[in-house]
């Protein structure tokens, strides 16, 4: 980013210098009216005298071009002093921060102006892609469900559902997907994912059980309510967006199979492997959180998923008020489709009929965009998902394109040995999206052209 960031707009630095500038030069004007105008005479007559004594003559036009040297290292001195004065501050109060003052204050800036991005979503998917969204903005808000059931921990801890335990012990939602939705968006993340992600062993009462979600149970209970307490978390975590529940009442999740038969309980639908013709939700009235509608509404940018289809993105939308706020909403509606199908729910399915999928669940065509894996999978990846019936998702660009929908196909598999969205790649497909639907907010493009790159930089330097 180097020198041209000084330039950019909405930093607020070059107004100070002036000001600064001003200062200075109030400050000569003063000591010339002071000294009675005698100091600048002495000064110009010392000019003159060494001119004429290096030269043998007089020249105004040497004494000009003095001027202006003399000029440009005292304001080269002046904005060096600056900022070290700044660094000299900002080491003290943030002693930790990596990159250049410069870097940092630019960053930080177009960040807090960045645009109002909504996540819709839930599970590992979500989590993976706000560990990108974070270097995009801080106007971040992820809205997630609430509906898992423990099932997945059920079958580690001996028949007991960690999340169900807690459901039934304490009284509250699931804190698991908000818990990992918190991590990733924590300014800490290396060391509060260890922290948060840690589970308790041996033979406790609290054996199985996450510290992160005991950590978000206490603040709760602490500050009243869960919402209040998972703002609570944000600010500890240093947390650079927000985290909300679709909603704050304990549902369950329901399944409608194409042959007619319902399937009750999160963790239960895969397990019948038939096809889903309707995700429904118990109580069917469930009412959205306090800020979940609000964000829809006031979000520059919709996004949905990456995540499980039918258990993590389509839930949010049966919650009451938040389909009807997704349709209603101005924003830019972009779906991240998956990278490979799920087991007992997307078996078969293509990156359209995802797509379809969502459309049904919200009864209208609502999608600008569509982001869909175009990089093909190894064949050694494909052996460990061979046995659990796992395939890669076709992007089926023509087909989502008749829908009026514009497909943004992209390399995005990690180089991992599971095959998931990598969360750079995933960062650096939206913040070039985002920068050319200008969705930046005030400033000059040309200025978040180098905020844009500055951004995919950070990206690649992250592990």
């Amino acid at each position: 980013m180097g020198w041209i960031s000084w330039l950019c707009p909405g930093i607020n630095l070059k107004r100070w210098l002036l000001l600064f500038a001003v200062g200075v030069l109030l400050c000569a004007l003063g000591l010339a009216l002071f000294f009675n105008y005698q100091l600048m005479g002495k000064a110009e007559e010392l000019l003159f005298q060494m001119t004429y004594l290096t030269t043998g003559r007089y020249s105004n036009g040497l004494i000009m071009s003095m001027g202006v040297v003399f000029l440009i290292v005292g304001f080269a001195i002046m904005v060096y002093g600056t900022r070290r004065l700044i660094s000299s501050v900002v080491s003290v109060v943030v002693p930790d921060k990596n990159g250049s003052l410069m870097e940092t204050i630019f960053m930080q800036r177009k960040l807090t102006r960045g645009p109002a991005i909504t996540v819709v979503g839930g599970g590992t998917g979500l989590s993976t892609l706000l560990r990108g969204m974070k270097y995009i903005t801080n106007n971040c808000t992820a809205v997630v469900t609430t509906a898992d059931d423990g099932g997945f921990f059920r079958r580690r801890c001996e028949g007991v559902g960690i999340s169900g335990r807690l459901r039934k012990e304490l009284g509250i939602i699931p804190p698991g997907d908000l818990r990992n939705c918190l991590t990733a968006l924590a300014d800490r993340e290396p060391l509060m994912e260890r922290l948060m992600q840690y589970r308790f062993q041996g033979d406790s009462p609290l054996a199985g059980h996450c510290f992160g979600n005991l950590f978000i149970a206490a603040m709760a209970q602490a500050e009243g309510g869960m919402e209040a307490g998972l703002n609570a978390t944000s600010q500890i975590l240093k947390v650079r967006g927000r985290v909300i529940p679709s909603t704050l009442e304990n549902i369950q999740l329901q399944a409608r199979m194409t042959d007619g038969t319902i399937v009750t309980g999160e963790s239960e639908i895969p397990k019948v492997r038939k096809q889903i013709k309707k995700m429904m939700m118990l109580p069917a009235d469930a009412q959205a959180a306090n800020g979940a509608i609000e964000a829809i509404l006031n979000a520059d940018v919709l996004i949905f998923g990456p995540g499980s289809l039918y258990t993590s993105v389509i839930p949010n939308l049966l919650v009451e008020g938040i389909r009807d706020a997704v349709v209603r909403s101005n924003a830019i509606k972009i779906y991240i489709c998956n990278v490979m199908t799920q087991p007992g729910e997307t078996d078969g399915y293509g990156a359209y009929d995802h797509v379809q999928a969502l459309v049904d669940h919200v009864g209208t065509q609502f999608l600008d965009y569509a982001i869909v894996n175009s990089q093909d999978v190894t064949s050694e990846q494909l052996r460990q998902y061979d046995a659990e019936g796992s395939r890669p998702i076709t992007p089926d660009i023509d087909k989502i394109r008749s829908l009026g929908i514009t497909v943004v196909p992209a390399r995005l598999i990690s180089k991992d040995d599971l095959v998931r969205h990598d969360p750079r790649k995933l960062a650096r497909v939206l913040i070039a999206l985002i920068y050319r639907l200008r969705l930046f907010g005030r400033g000059m493009q040309f200025f978040d052209y180098f905020f844009m790159r500055a951004g995919m930089k950070k990206l690649c330097k992250q592990k």
